[in-house]
């Protein structure tokens, strides 16, 4: 067997982007810069849970299981119609600490997001990644017809609901705003990653027939009007799609 001695391999560790604590005690840290993970360890019977798929690596005393959290055949449906996967996966530390980690399979940020009890967040659909057990997740239909047909994500997002801690899944870089009562911001669409419920979500068309015609912004814009804040993402999943499609050689019969 040969002995490498010096030639060791150390790599340096990633960097650590945060740190904190959620309601149930589990410690998270975020790790990376542009393909982020989050890295949760578990005190001995502490449970997160998460969309199937999204976990990438666990220490062996780490127990999955898989079930629908509670939602039965009406939660199924919802997220059937959704398009989201039947079933949440559940991570649970037996006999020690555990840890469990998700990453991102998209460049952007994972973002935690602490809720008090009853407090509620709007995301985009398929951004939640990973969640403390205490923390709920629903689907949310928009209200208005037009914010559904042309928003650029559907009539459907998703809902978080506290208390505790939640990982989400956003595009690119992002943006923070605070909306005063009544003030209102325009975003194109597919660039809102995650609003507060105090915030109306609407849709409003592009004004002028030039503006249409010549003005390559697309015929809808996202109107945003306060009170409450707003996360804009600067790299949308469907812009980076667009963005990379005329360079992906296909084949034909």
């Amino acid at each position: 067997m040969t002995d490498y001695g010096s030639n060791r391999l150390d790599l340096p560790d990633p960097v650590v982007t945060a740190r904190g604590r959620g309601v149930t005690g589990m410690e998270y840290q975020i790790i990376g810069t542009t393909m982020q993970a989050v890295i949760l360890e578990l005190d001995p019977g502490e449970t997160v849970y998460s969309e199937s798929g999204a976990m990438s690596w666990m220490s062996g005393n780490i127990q999955m299981a898989t079930n629908t959290r509670g939602g039965g055949l009406g939660g199924m449906f919802k997220r059937a119609i959704s398009g989201e996967s039947l079933f949440l996966n559940e991570f649970t530390s037996v006999g020690g600490k555990g840890i469990v980690a998700f990453a991102s399979d998209f460049p952007g940020k994972i973002v935690p997001v602490p809720l008090l009890e009853g407090q509620t967040m709007i995301v985009q659909k398929q951004a939640f990644l990973c969640a403390e057990k205490t923390v709920g997740l629903d689907i949310h239909f928009r209200k208005r017809m037009g914010a559904g047909f042309f928003g650029g994500e559907g009539f459907i997002m998703q809902k978080l609901t506290g208390p505790g801690v939640a990982f989400v899944c956003l595009d690119g870089e992002i943006v923070e705003y605070t909306l005063d009562a009544g003030q209102v911001l325009k975003v194109d669409t597919g660039h809102v990653a995650m609003y507060e419920p105090t915030v109306e979500f609407d849709i409003e068309m592009v004004k002028g027939f030039k503006n249409i015609l010549l003005g390559g912004e697309g015929l809808f814009l996202t109107t945003l009007r306060g009170p409450g804040r707003v996360w804009l993402q600067t790299m949308p999943t469907t812009n980076l799609a667009k963005a990379i499609a005329p360079y992906i050689v296909t084949t034909s019969s």
